[in-house]
Formats: C-alpha cells, structure tokens, sequence
C-alpha cells in the first residue's frame, strides 16, 4: 500500500478503521471483478487502486444511523460513482 495515498485517503476518510474496513470491503470486490472506476498509467495494487477511489471521491460510504456499543462495520454501505 503506497503511503502517499495513504496519507491522502485520512483526509477525506478521517477515522483510520473505517478507512481500512472500506479499503477490505472494495478489495474484495475488486478479486472477484476488477471494475476500478479509476485509470491509471502505472500497475497499482488492489489497495491502491481503493484508496485513489476514495481520494478522487468516487468511492464513498454511509454508516447506519443507529450506533451500537460495538463498532459494527458490516453493516457499513458503500457506493461507487463513475463520475
């Protein structure tokens, strides 16, 4: 995972886990089929490629309204824009 894109992903995803929970969730779905919304020159890793998602705002997330005691990720929504 580059760390530039790192760095850059915390300032539009500010809470460290729910960056990494949404980085998991698009890689996952990148394995099974690679639809990255994003072109790039370079060959990126799966993670790259979730983390530019996220930078250049076509990938973003909605957390459920009610919050538990628990963080609970799975119920975390996330939706890609091809804009």
């Amino acid at each position: 995972m580059r760390d530039d894109y790192l760095k850059q992903a915390l300032q539009v995803v500010q809470n460290p886990n729910i960056l990494i929970n949404l980085v998991s969730l698009r890689v996952r779905q990148l394995r099974k089929k690679n639809d990255s919304v994003v072109e790039s020159l370079e060959h990126l890793e799966l993670e790259d490629v979730a983390l530019r998602e996220i930078i250049e705002g076509k990938l973003t997330y909605m957390m459920p309204e009610e919050k538990s005691e628990e963080d609970d990720f799975d119920e975390m929504i996330f939706s890609l824009s091809s804009e």
